[in-house]
């Protein structure tokens, strides 16, 4: 007799492409306003560390409207990611998080 496998509970499972630890980059867009970048590294270090030597980054738009803010964590976990961004599109400054 063949020895069958259970399937697995896709339902627990988070699936991802990406191999944990890693570094990931966390942007974020929203109004050229002073506080963005502290509100945005805020957010992000609530559940990570940031990625040895990665300086937060800040891109203005050509218009000087927007502004864009990348973090650069070690992300641990897919649940771990969709924390951050959960928190990043929650925040009503935020526009965009990518």
């Amino acid at each position: 007799m063949a020895s069958v496998n259970p399937p697995k509970n896709t339902q627990n499972e988070q699936e991802t492409l990406f191999e944990f630890p890693c570094k990931f980059p966390v942007k974020a867009m929203g109004r050229d306003e002073k506080s963005l970048e502290a509100l945005v590294t805020g957010i992000v270090l609530r559940h990570a560390e940031l990625w040895m030597d990665e300086p937060v980054t800040t891109i203005p738009s050509s218009s000087g409207t927007y502004l864009s803010v990348t973090v650069t964590i070690e992300a641990t976990s897919k649940p771990q990611l969709d924390r951050i961004y959960q928190d990043l599109t929650d925040c009503e400054q935020v526009l965009i998080a990518l």
